[in-house]
């Protein structure tokens, strides 16, 4: 999506250059948030019904898919394919995303183990997602916990385990999060928190997993929603900050590791660590979903006009789908210290606001979207 909401841009704003993307998946620019949800739930079945439509502004836009840019030549201005093709540039446009992390057992069996990131892996995971199926989700993030609700949906037996105290705790606080476990354990889902998985079970084929504590769990499906990694690897060799994600000063070009700003390199998306302004000037990787496209709108005028203009301050925002509990969120909320019910009732739809000191850094509601969706104006500048 970052690739392609830049080139979007940088046509809207005027450039006239030639354009080429580069991305290692076969598919064209999709939408990613169906994939724990639609896709699984086998009401998504193409990738047409996923794709982001095409723009006729773009229609000239060259495509390179199924390849992977492995390196880059950033003094002479080049980036290498997997296939050994040389792509020179004027502009370096970094747009590369994350990867899933994935865990190294003893007992490493392959079959049975999945991760969702592409729509490729969603599509694998969503024939062994049949109804008694006994499904293990590492991680209690909002991908571990879509995917759960979805899995359980289908009628699997669905246990979470995850090392934290509650589900989701860092982006929603305590309370939230506990009231999402709750309607989580309502609908049948099983929680193991302060638990990991030590080993797998099994030859051929995952048939358990064995926790830290000593027991062993049933599994038929081990789903694996841990964190992510940036890709970052092919920028190896340059002059270029690239300890956990690309560090970008506030103008989104891409730093050397002496602090200095390259002036044709550029970062779009959650690839990204950048200063916002509207909490503080230390720079971090923010993986919401708006995030590509404020970027991409921010570097596509930057590049098309020459002039980068004030910082930029997006508005981080998110939402997730769990059973029939909708929440949105704006902000940083990981940043507080502190959060407040300030509408509503906890076990129905409600609103929390989030603080750190004093500073509102954040607003999440289950429900109540007009009333949440109120909270952009203030961190709009």
């Amino acid at each position: 999506m970052g690739g392609l909401r830049a080139a979007e841009a940088l046509r809207r704003f005027g450039y006239t250059g030639a354009i080429t993307v580069i991305g290692d998946e076969t598919w064209a620019p999709y939408n990613r948030p169906p994939l724990s949800k639609e896709v699984l739930a086998g009401e998504v079945v193409s990738h047409e019904t996923v794709a982001f439509p095409q723009r006729s502004s773009t229609a000239d836009v060259g495509w390179v898919l199924g390849h992977r840019v492995v390196s880059a030549d950033l003094d002479n201005d080049t980036v290498t394919t997997d296939d050994g093709e040389v792509f020179e540039y004027s502009h370096l446009v970094v747009a590369t995303g994350l990867r899933p992390k994935r865990q190294v057992y003893p007992n490493n069996i392959h079959s049975g183990r999945h991760i969702i990131r592409t729509l490729d892996d969603a599509m694998g995971l969503r024939d062994e997602l049949q109804p008694g199926a006994r499904v293990v989700v590492l991680g209690a993030g909002f991908i571990g916990c879509e995917t759960a609700a979805t899995a359980r949906k289908l009628g699997c037996d669905v246990t979470v385990v995850a090392p934290g105290t509650v589900p989701m705790l860092r982006p929603l606080g305590n309370e939230l999060a506990q009231e999402l476990q709750r309607r989580h354990e309502a609908q049948g889902v099983k929680f193991l928190m302060k638990r990991t998985v030590s080993d797998l079970v099994g030859e051929a084929r995952i048939n358990a997993v064995a926790l830290d504590d000593g027991t062993e769990l049933p599994c038929d499906v081990l789903i694996e929603a841990i964190g992510s990694l940036p890709n970052t690897e092919w920028l190896e060799g340059n002059d270029i900050d690239i300890v956990d994600g690309l560090l970008c000063d506030e103008n989104l070009r891409a730093k050397t590791k002496t602090g200095l700003s390259w002036p044709n390199v550029w970062g779009v998306g959650d690839v990204v660590r950048f200063p916002n302004r509207i909490f503080d000037d230390v720079p971090r990787r923010v993986e919401h979903w708006n995030i590509p496209s404020e970027c991409a709108k921010y570097v596509g005028n930057a590049i098309a006009t020459g002039e980068a203009g004030e910082a930029f301050r997006p508005i981080p925002s998110f939402w997730s789908d769990q059973f029939d509990v909708h929440i949105l969120a704006f902000g940083l909320l990981a940043l507080a210290d502190s959060s407040r019910l300030v509408q509503g009732s906890i076990d129905g739809d409600c609103v929390f606001e989030y603080y750190r000191g004093d500073q509102l850094v954040g607003a999440a509601g289950i429900g109540l979207r007009s009333v949440v969706q109120g909270y952009r104006k203030n961190f709009e500048s």
